[in-house]
């Protein structure tokens, strides 16, 4: 692949940042607060600039500019700490793909314009990183489906306005076979929603309780029975790899700026040791960028992205937890403050991402069965190697 990225592509990268300089709000880029509203604002001016769904046809609400002008906007977007919709860029392809007319033409220009608001319903307490043994079951009655079951770890189902949902919809096929894939109005009665706080107090996970909770059959995502296939599709586009980089660039060079304005700290720049950790670090940033930037370049040209996208994205979540770990270490007994702190150099954002960082290499696929994939269809290995 070639490295360079084209004029028009170094042009919008730059339009980008100074669109987030001059518009993201101060509270969001310091990360002093999460507020919703204030960031689904910032989305919405996204939105008519038709940059949430920069790679996808004009006709589904965005500008048809391809996967690595939408590879550059995520990774300018989340280094500067910019709020996404990260569902967006998995149910998304998965209707533009697999859906209807119908599903197209009620979705797509709503999620571009972030009309809408998305949660993944995939994962359940005995269906994580097995997740075809899901048991949410969905039993056709007419022109609709009832949904029974429970999900969890469902990211931001408190404030979704739908989910993508996978259902059990034959018991008696084999298990990758009998799943069906639906869009789901987070208001139908019957759903029932429980916040989970994460390591670090925040409520960010929730789980989620169907109860006869009845969906359309034109509701369904694909062919009946055949969700996991389109599950694949979505699942491709969350292992890109270039937000999990962007974070950990992010990361590293905030434990940079740590290290120049913290006074109790200035003396790690004489330790060999420490500073050796960090340029090795810096290393595995170009490293991961990179991995990240060939799934881009083989999306834009066609080509399929089986073991390449878990490869990105194994090394860049694991990269996260390696930079926070060597932060933790220089910080000290710094590393204590996660938030409101009177030591100006630290944040919180080292410590938070210690914390978060746990879970980075358990979303989109665990670090195993990312190593897994990468085996089967990338080394050809059998499965259960």
């Amino acid at each position: 692949m070639d490295f360079r990225f084209k004029p028009d592509e170094i042009a919008f990268r730059q339009e980008v940042r100074d669109f987030i300089g001059k518009e993201l709000p101060k509270e969001l880029l310091t990360g002093e607060t999460d507020d919703f509203d204030l960031s689904m604002e910032f989305r919405r001016k996204l939105g008519q600039k038709k940059w949430i769904g920069i790679g996808w046809e004009k006709e589904y609400g965005g500008l048809g500019a391809g996967p690595v002008l939408q590879m550059v906007f995520h990774e300018e977007m989340v280094y500067h700490n910019a709020p996404l919709d990260p569902q967006a860029y998995q149910v998304g392809p998965a209707i533009i793909h697999h859906g209807s007319d119908y599903l197209k033409k009620t979705f797509l220009a709503a999620t571009a314009n972030q009309e809408i608001f998305w949660c993944q319903g995939f994962s359940e307490p005995d269906a994580g990183s097995d997740l075809a043994s899901l048991q949410t079951t969905a039993v056709k009655d007419g022109d609709e489906y009832v949904i029974n079951g429970q999900k969890i770890w469902t990211s931001s189902a408190h404030r979704a306005d739908y989910i993508h949902i996978l259902t059990r919809s034959d018991p008696n096929a084999p298990k990758h076979r009998g799943i069906s894939y639906f869009v789901l109005d987070m208001k139908t009665p019957g759903i029932q929603i429980q916040p989970l706080l994460d390591i670090s107090g925040g409520h960010h996970f929730n789980q989620v309780f169907f109860d006869n909770v009845r969906v359309p059959t034109k509701n369904m995502i694909g062919e009946e029975n055949r969700g996991w296939y389109v599950a694949m599709t979505t699942l491709e586009n969350e292992r890109s790899g270039i937000r999990d980089v962007a974070r950990a660039a992010r990361l590293l060079d905030d434990t940079f700026q740590a290290l120049r304005d913290g006074e109790g700290i200035k003396g790690i720049r004489r330790d060999p040791i420490m500073m050796r950790k960090l340029t090795d670090l810096a290393v595995q940033v170009k490293v991961g960028r990179n991995l990240s930037y060939r799934v881009g370049w083989m999306q834009d040209r066609g080509l399929p992205i089986e073991e390449q996208a878990p490869m990105a994205k194994l090394f860049s979540s694991e990269l996260q937890q390696r930079i926070a770990a060597v932060g933790m270490e220089m910080l000290g007994l710094y590393s204590q403050e996660l938030g409101g702190s009177r030591y100006p150099f630290v944040h919180g954002g080292i410590p938070g991402s210690y914390l978060s960082g746990v879970s980075g290499t358990i979303a989109a696929g665990s670090s195993e069965i990312n190593r897994n994939v990468m085996a089967s269809r990338g080394l050809g290995l059998p499965r259960g190697y």
